[in-house]
């Protein structure tokens, strides 16, 4: 009910901010609102939000699916015998998931701006279309040359896909309502992660053929992948005041929805200038140190959660097949904690705790003698799971919600998100072949990030409230960051009613 009370309780207050808001951008920018002096009730807004739920979420969430398949199936690949296939050399395989990154994190911004600029419902069914194709081709590759070509363009054809996506749930959902979407969506990755493995147990079963596993695996993704870009290309709408299965008034509401608790301005166009200006808040600078300490236990479990299963003794197929349990478990976590932090509006304590369940996982997995203690290994996969998945979602939520600016919110997470993956590099390298099958530096260097991402984190946290109550005795009320219309809060914490969003 606190949505509702958002909207009702902020009165003439919110219409005059509106107002000057659009007094801001031209009469085709903001076609839909023709009356905003009649607010939406609960019952309004809820019949919006379900169609967005149903309408937008499964397509966003299966397009992360293909994205994750393709990502991440090189795992996968691994198992099989693609290295013997196509003649690596001890150290290729680590090498060829490093390169990966560096398209991954130059092209991320651009591609995000282009994004910005002609529309996320256009643009993410194009990048879906070239990571299936570079997918598709992966399959037909003769050596390792051609393998680290077509992992290029992916890197450039995934660069900007998340950070899009991040952006594009903004234009629909208010800041108390994000996480759990985001949640149900970035769950697609786990899944992915779950099904990889179903599907790999189930490809490499297939004998006398002459073509091997691997090479079925990254032909079935592909085809899949570039067969629902071309769905969703047409079916994906600009944002959600222009949806095409809104009618006029829905219409009108998603724009005020958004322009009340989400956007200072809605579909403002995109100005490199103002968006680059985000880099001069300091908490940008925080929220990228904690990307970066996200980054290696994110990338290390997403990579080499096949390999760390593997020292439990079993073989290729039980391998990929044990690491379903601990994915979809995760995904479930996840969405436990991501409708947690929507529920108490906070972000930080929940960012904290999925560090703090990787550090322990990694601990507890490189202490033990795991031979001895099969089932506590185990488990402690799971809570790998647990604590990589949530501080992602959550993190992305967190700075999005304090950002009103729709540029600038485009360009921290063009760069947040890239540098959290471009941590890849380090997972790929310090999970060396010479420390399997225990890997104890890999265990040890990513349970440190955990730790230093869960400190950093805390600290942000106590400094926002901290910094709110400052703002309270200085204005002499009381306020939560739910209680100030963003088209307020454009210049983020310049503006003396900024609070923020823990």
């Amino acid at each position: 009910m606190s949505q509702s009370h958002d909207i009702d309780s902020k009165g003439g207050d919110v219409v005059s901010d509106i107002e000057s808001a659009k007094g801001d951008i031209s009469v085709s920018q903001a076609p839909v609102v023709s009356n905003t002096t009649h607010l939406p009730t609960f019952e309004d807004e809820q019949r919006v939000v379900r169609k967005f739920d149903l309408c937008i979420l499964p397509v966003l969430a299966f397009m992360y699916l293909c994205n994750s398949l393709d990502k991440g199936n090189l795992g996968n690949a691994k198992t099989d015998t693609m290295e013997a296939d196509l003649h690596f050399a001890p150290h290729d395989y680590n090498t060829m998931l490093s390169v990966f990154y560096a398209p991954y994190v130059l092209f991320a911004p651009p591609v995000a701006f282009v994004g910005k600029k002609y529309g996320p419902g256009r643009v993410l069914p194009i990048l879906m279309f070239t990571f299936g194709a570079m997918t598709l081709l992966a399959a037909s590759v003769k050596n390792f040359g051609g393998m680290m070509a077509v992992r290029w363009f992916l890197g450039m054809a995934e660069s900007g896909f998340f950070p899009l996506v991040i952006y594009y749930l903004t234009t629909f959902y208010r800041r108390g309502e994000l996480a759990r979407r985001l949640a149900l969506f970035y769950a697609a990755s786990n899944i992915a992660n779950a099904f990889s493995g179903l599907l790999a147990f189930g490809v490499f079963q297939i004998k006398n053929t002459s073509l091997p596993g691997w090479r079925y695996l990254f032909l079935i993704e592909g085809s899949v992948t570039v067969l629902f870009s071309s769905f969703a290309f047409f079916y994906l709408p600009k944002s959600g005041s222009e949806a095409w299965f809104l009618d006029e008034k829905q219409r009108q509401i998603a724009y005020q929805r958004i322009q009340i608790d989400s956007s200072s301005i809605v579909n403002e166009p995109f100005v490199l200038k103002d968006a680059l200006q985000v880099f001069t808040y300091p908490s940008a600078w925080a929220w990228i140190a904690i990307e970066i300490c996200l980054g290696v236990p994110l990338q290390g479990v997403s990579l080499f959660l096949p390999q760390i299963i593997g020292r439990l003794g079993y073989d290729k197929v039980k391998t990929n097949l044990y690491t379903v349990a601990p994915n979809i478990v995760g995904a479930i976590f996840l969405i436990i904690l991501a409708f947690s932090s929507d529920y108490t509006k906070i972000r930080f304590p929940f960012i904290a705790l999925g560090f703090l369940l990787t550090f322990l996982g990694m601990i507890v997995y490189a202490t033990i003698d795991v031979q001895t203690h099969l089932q506590v290994a185990y488990f402690a996969c799971f809570m790998m799971t647990w604590g990589t998945s949530a501080p992602s979602v959550l993190l992305s939520t967190w700075y999005n919600n304090n950002i009103a600016h729709e540029g600038r919110r485009i360009a921290l997470t063009s760069v947040g998100v890239p540098l959290a993956n471009l941590m890849g590099v380090v997972a790929s390298n310090i999970f060396r072949p010479q420390d399997a099958p225990k890997y104890i530096p890999a265990l040890a260097t990513t349970a440190a990030f955990g730790a230093t991402g869960a400190t950093i984190t805390i600290l942000v946290g106590m400094y926002m409230i901290w910094d709110n109550k400052r703002r309270d005795r200085e204005q002499g009320v009381v306020m939560k960051a739910l209680d100030v219309s963003t088209a307020k809060l454009r210049e983020g914490p310049r503006s003396p009613d900024f609070r923020w969003f823990l």
